[in-house]
């Protein structure tokens, strides 16, 4: 199990209790031992071997690998990225506006299309519904985006299953030789999972996942944690047919007092090999980890 942690983000979240009779909060390191110290340890082992042992062969497994789940932006910038550092802060606050005229009809139906992995065909969105997802429609907001047009076309987008090539809506920029494009495949509905969320305590966060590495040996998720604590710990399991991420905070050896803020912080965790099609699991809630990328959530999780 090998963990390295970066830079924390400034995600806040309530994940510490009032402490009955002193009227303030604790930190979350102070309701569980590390996760390295022997009950616990040995909860989290057995917590994770039970997801994986009811996950693999599962027939939510098989209904995961065969559907359609994005797990990379389905939003590519236009060749080279954003030129100014206006048009970053216009993508990242959604500020599109559009001086042009979009297509009225479309595919209602998209291939999917995995290299020497088969295809699968999904209902595909329409252009309105896609540039909507780009824009929180404020006209006259500066700064923004300006769109004046758009046409069916594809990119590569990464999957449970690999790089897989979509339909896209290739939106013309103003001032931008190449467009930004936006897959249309509307994702697979994530299956029921075989086993239960988990009765433990808060400190069990994990936030969502936000890279796989190119050669899929590393995964980095965002972990959650007390502002009272000394971080985050991120152990793995892996199995034949899933990973199965468990996460915990490592407890401050004297008790201090805090309010009741939580950090997010990033987590690369190593495998010993490539996920592939593997199911990458939360321990706690015996679910997939929810891939969001940086600007927006993906339509698998929304």
């Amino acid at each position: 199990m090998h963990i390295r942690s970066s830079r924390a983000t400034g995600r806040l979240a309530v994940l510490c209790l009032l402490v009955a009779g002193l009227g303030a909060t604790s930190g979350c390191g102070s309701q569980k031992g590390d996760a390295g110290a022997g009950g616990d340890a040995e909860n989290s082992a057995h917590r994770a071997q039970q997801v994986a042992a009811a996950w693999d062969g599962s027939t939510a497994a098989t209904t995961w690998r065969a559907g359609y789940h994005p797990m990379g932006d389905v939003v590519q910038l236009p060749r080279g990225g954003l030129r100014s550092q206006a048009d970053k802060q216009a993508y990242q606050d959604h500020h599109f506006v559009l001086r042009g005229t979009l297509p009225t009809t479309w595919p209602k139906d998209g291939r999917v299309v995995w290299a020497g992995k088969g295809e699968l065909t999904r209902p595909s969105q329409g252009v309105d519904e896609s540039f909507k997802a780009l824009s929180y429609d404020r006209a006259g907001v500066r700064p923004h985006l300006t769109v004046t047009g758009a046409k069916p076309g594809s990119m590569t987008i990464a999957t449970h299953r690999g790089p897989a090539v979509v339909p896209a809506w290739l939106f013309t920029l103003d001032g931008y030789d190449t467009p930004l494009k936006r897959a249309t495949v509307v994702p697979s509905k994530l299956p029921q999972p075989p086993i239960a969320e988990a009765h433990s305590g808060p400190g069990d966060a994990l936030d969502r996942l936000v890279r796989i590495s190119a050669d899929g040996r590393s995964v980095t998720v965002i972990a959650l944690h007390g502002v009272c604590d000394d971080g985050p710990v991120v152990k793995v399991l892996e199995t034949r047919g899933s990973v199965v991420l468990s996460a915990s905070v490592k407890q401050r050896k004297h008790e201090t007092l805090c309010t009741k803020q939580a950090k997010g912080q990033e987590v690369a965790v190593k495998l010993n090999r490539a996920l592939g099609d593997r199911v990458l699991l939360d321990a706690h809630t015996g679910k997939p980890v929810p891939y969001q990328p940086q600007n927006g959530p993906s339509p698998s999780w929304s």
